[in-house]
């Protein structure tokens, strides 16, 4: 346990007041010209710059300066679990999202469907993003084809859209190694990258993964989107502290995307049904309306505003935040004594991808200072009481604002 998590687990103390967490996935951004507005400027957010004018903001790093933050990473940050020492792969969070036992000696990796062309150049990274079904039609034919490689048992998973889980388990013995090279090369106009193991224990993994590759080509030849496979996030079994024993919370995780609500549960935290289509909001609202007075702790996840910045669709990562913003009422109607809003990194538009510009933060509670930020956004949040903070700083403020921690010595 890193020393401030210990700090705070040994300050942490149980009371009555709410914390509800809000993340909005990927909401930092850049302008598309220099000296422009980013995306959340652009939105028209009346809630959201009333709340802003009665609360406290400031900017956070997730990881550090110039590192850009995977999803799983920027989560544990503001989980106030330092990523540099907490390192788990998207494979085993997607895996344990959607149910998954994973078991020691196991291996769990997150995969794209892909559009290959020519030479086996990758032409598009997400295949189109298929719905839901073509995901689960794609997934029940590479079951078929590959229900195991070289007496290896290889398992296949839906996620969502383009995004699935493969799971090879290791066998009395003989426990896989995690760590690999990337097949994913996170850019087009290429062929995809032959995985190799970084370390001897991992070499048989490798070559798992790269005759799964190989087959599931052959099996999906006929497609003329989801062709390919791409996989990175290779992961074994995690193990975290208990949010509940560092923090002295009752936690909820209120999320559609596996990834998220693997994290949660990794972590401790009950992961909440959420009713209706994962894109809508509507179903997480009355998630937390049914469930407020069963927890004192909620994460609150929004899931578009990252994959509209991720298709470099400016103007509907714009829409998203209005969405958000329109709903915002409905959050603020429970009166939680804290509610912080914030990214788990930013993926601007233009760019196309996460980014390690730092995201804005807002705290909103009964106990801050006067602050000048009138909106919350990356421009107004450097002008806030809260300055530049590390992820794993949001945690203990939002412990703080909640009267949750003691004094500290004498």
């Amino acid at each position: 346990m890193s020393d401030l998590l210990e700090t705070v687990r040994s300050l942490a103390k149980k009371t009555d007041t709410k914390i509800v967490l809000v993340v909005l996935d990927g909401v930092g951004g850049l302008p598309l010209e220099l000296n422009g507005d980013t995306e959340l400027a652009s939105a028209i957010t009346p809630n959201l710059d009333t709340l802003a004018q009665d609360s406290q903001l400031g900017l956070v790093e997730l990881v550090g300066a110039g590192i850009t933050p995977g999803s799983g990473p920027g989560h544990l940050s503001l989980f106030g679990y330092d990523p540099l020492k907490y390192v788990v792969g998207r494979g085993a969070l997607s895996a344990v999202g959607i149910g998954v036992k994973l078991n020691t000696g196991d291996v769990a990796v997150r995969g794209n469907f892909a559009t290959l062309g020519a030479g086996r150049v990758i032409e598009d990274r997400r295949a189109g993003r298929p719905s839901d079904e073509k995901n689960a039609e794609i997934v029940t034919r590479l079951k078929a084809a590959i229900p195991e490689i070289g007496g290896t048992p290889v398992e296949i998973y839906t996620e969502s859209e383009h995004r699935f889980v493969v799971v090879f388990r290791g066998q009395p013995g003989e426990p896989l190694g995690a760590n690999i090279s990337d097949v994913d090369p996170q850019i087009t106009g290429v062929a995809p990258h032959v995985a190799a193991a970084t370390d001897p224990a991992s070499e048989k993994t490798a070559a798992l993964i790269n005759s799964f590759v190989a087959r599931a080509e052959v099996a999906l030849k006929d497609e003329p989107q989801v062709n390919g496979v791409l996989f990175r996030g290779y992961s074994d079994v995690p193990h975290f502290p208990s949010f509940a024993d560092v923090y002295q919370l009752d936690a909820a995780c209120i999320a559609s995307y596996p990834m998220y609500k693997g994290l949660a549960s990794l972590v401790g935290m009950e992961v909440l049904p959420v009713e209706g289509h994962e894109d809508a909001l509507d179903g997480k609202v009355k998630a937390l309306q049914d469930n407020w007075d069963k927890y004192d702790f909620f994460f609150f996840h929004v899931k578009k505003t990252d994959s509209t910045g991720e298709d470099g669709n400016f103007a509907e990562k714009v829409h998203k935040v209005e969405i958000f913003d329109e709903l915002l009422l409905q959050l603020l109607a429970l009166k939680p004594d804290v509610l912080a809003i914030v990214g788990d990194h930013s993926t601007p538009s233009k760019l196309l991808s996460h980014s390690w510009h730092p995201v804005p933060l807002l705290i909103h509670g009964g106990h801050g200072r006067r602050d000048a930020a009138a909106r919350f956004t990356e421009e107004e949040a450097q002008k806030g009481t809260l300055g530049l903070r590390r992820g794993t700083d949001v945690m203990p403020l939002l412990m703080a604002n909640a009267l949750k921690l003691n004094k500290y010595g004498a």
